[in-house]
């Protein structure tokens, strides 16, 4: 999958909100170029929400060991929960990390940095990962609205 079929696909999920930093938004610098993923039905950015799924396109600092430096490099990362995080890893998400690379294009592994948190990643979906991938990003979402939708009736 391209970085443009990943956000198109997360972006037919009705009610999704895909925010894209650049130059002038007030967003950080580091930040222009890659998309955060809401669940945000009014189209709003939500204020205290963290994303369900993002891209991103370059290294960040302490988190370059996916080597997004590289050309046409980007990541994938979705909020996947503990069930899929471990079907995934084999791991509890505040277990250590395997030894799978962080940079290896078109395979599962816990985020990097996140992964305690039960986010996976993907560096360049491709043919072994986009049905699985699809399948996370979705359910990312639906967590996303039931969340939305339980502070709502609060």
């Amino acid at each position: 999958m391209t970085m443009d079929e990943v956000v198109e696909f997360v972006k037919s999920f009705d009610g999704t909100l895909a925010v894209i930093p650049g130059p002038g938004d007030g967003s950080p610098e580091i930040a222009w170029g890659d998309v955060f993923f809401y669940y945000a039905p009014d189209g709003t950015m939500p204020k205290a929400t963290q994303p369900f799924a993002t891209i991103v396109t370059k290294n960040y600092p302490d988190d370059e060991r996916s080597r997004l430096d590289r050309p046409g490099s980007f990541r994938v990362n979705v909020a996947a929960g503990k069930a899929a995080f471990v079907e995934w890893t084999g791991h509890q998400p505040a277990e250590p990390a395997d030894d799978t690379d962080p940079s290896m294009p078109d395979t599962v592994f816990a985020h990097p940095v996140y992964g305690a948190l039960g986010w996976l990643a993907v560096v360049n979906p491709g043919p072994a990962t986009t049905q699985a991938l699809q399948n996370m990003l979705r359910k990312a979402y639906e967590f996303a609205r039931s969340r939305y939708e339980r502070r709502r009736s609060i």
